[in-house]
């Protein structure tokens, strides 16, 4: 579970950053991310239901992506806040697969340290 100081929990920041950040998308996923001016990074994932009607397969890979996250908060840049978006394609993916995605973005975006 990623600890709460890491999460962004408010819809108003989430909107912000979807609305106000930058965006780069691969295949399965894209990231959307804005400098927040704190000593932290902070995340949300938003898994639509366009990548599956079934709540079990969205939980499962909002859970997947958390703990990616939650990893690799060591490797990731502070002070953003930062939503993942997914894409349908994602479902039949590997948890490897979707690491390796994240990573790929995070690095694009050069919020890896």
């Amino acid at each position: 579970m990623l600890p709460k100081q890491f999460r962004l929990r408010k819809t108003k920041e989430i909107e912000r950053t979807v609305k106000c950040g930058r965006s780069i998308f691969f295949k399965n996923l894209g990231i959307k991310y804005l400098a927040n001016n704190l000593l932290i990074s902070r995340f949300a994932i938003i898994v639509g239901l366009k990548v599956s009607k079934k709540a079990t397969v969205r939980n499962k890979i909002k859970r997947q992506i958390r703990e990616i996250v939650r990893l690799g908060l060591s490797k990731i840049k502070s002070g953003f806040d930062v939503v993942i978006l997914t894409k349908p394609s994602i479902v039949n993916k590997t948890y490897k697969e979707i690491e390796g995605e994240i990573y790929e973005v995070l690095e694009k975006a050069s919020l890896l340290r």
